[in-house]
């Protein structure tokens, strides 16, 4: 995947260019960056150029934890609907 479609902002080059970033703000950063993805775009594969690119460069840094996190299968939702929906049946 191209890299400007992995991260359109520069969001995550941005943190692994911050000495000393706290996990929680690699966390914060991630949230910034999927919010800023283009519709359509594949996160999973997004997520791997990202770690090829950046996670090669800076071994170690707290956002490697935080995109490796993003790759894992998400929990099953319990399908909570909210809302008119919720209070609705049909």
């Amino acid at each position: 995947m191209d890299l400007k479609l992995a991260d359109p902002k520069g969001l995550i080059r941005e943190s692994y260019r911050i000495e000393g970033i706290a996990p929680s703000e690699c966390r914060s950063i991630f949230l910034d960056w999927a919010l800023s993805l283009a519709p359509g775009v594949d996160v999973r594969e997004a997520l791997r150029t990202l770690l090829a690119t950046y996670g090669a460069e800076v071994p170690g840094h707290p956002m490697d934890v935080v995109l490796a996190e993003g790759l894992k299968n998400p929990a099953a939702g319990r399908g909570r609907r909210g809302g008119r929906a919720a209070r609705v049946e049909g």
